[in-house]
């Protein structure tokens, strides 16, 4: 906001925000929401275990040579001489509603990951601050193991 504040004492508040608004979004909310969604995710019980560890990452996709960013990740815990559990692998978008796109590239993460874990009964979520549409709706009302989860499901 340095630059900004020159402006702001003037009196371009307004201003100022509609130039502001996307950076601020992209930079400050969308990470900060993020955060908020892997504290839900670690407390929530809503991925058939107790989860050890939530975090962030990205999966290489080597023949593709593309990665898919991850922006929550619930991982079991470690037992000695098994596969590490994936129990869930999440989106979160703040000011997007989200949609099948979400949900393919999760799956895409999965099964690259399916490799080296245990992803048998991995969830995918997708947390959005904007909401879902209706077709994605539709999907995780018939599929157990796609979760959606809104600002009501985060402040109840």
């Amino acid at each position: 906001m340095r630059p900004e504040w020159f402006r702001l004492e003037a009196g371009e508040a307004a201003e100022v925000w509609r130039d502001q608004r996307t950076g601020f979004l992209g930079r400050v909310a969308g990470p900060h929401f993020e955060t908020i969604c892997r504290d839900f995710a670690l407390r929530s019980g809503l991925f058939g275990g107790p989860a050890a560890e939530v975090g962030s990452g990205v999966v290489k996709n080597p023949a593709a040579k593309t990665q898919i960013e991850i922006d929550v990740a619930v991982l079991g815990p470690a037992v000695p001489g098994e596969r590490r559990r994936i129990l869930s692998l999440g989106e979160v978008k703040w000011g997007d509603a989200m949609d099948q796109r979400h949900v393919q590239r999760l799956a895409a993460a999965r099964d690259l990951l399916a490799a080296d874990y245990d992803v048998s009964g991995c969830v995918l979520a997708c947390y959005s601050a904007a909401g879902f549409d209706e077709d994605l709706r539709a999907a995780a009302a018939r599929d157990s193991r796609l979760v959606l989860v809104g600002l009501a499901d985060i402040y109840p």
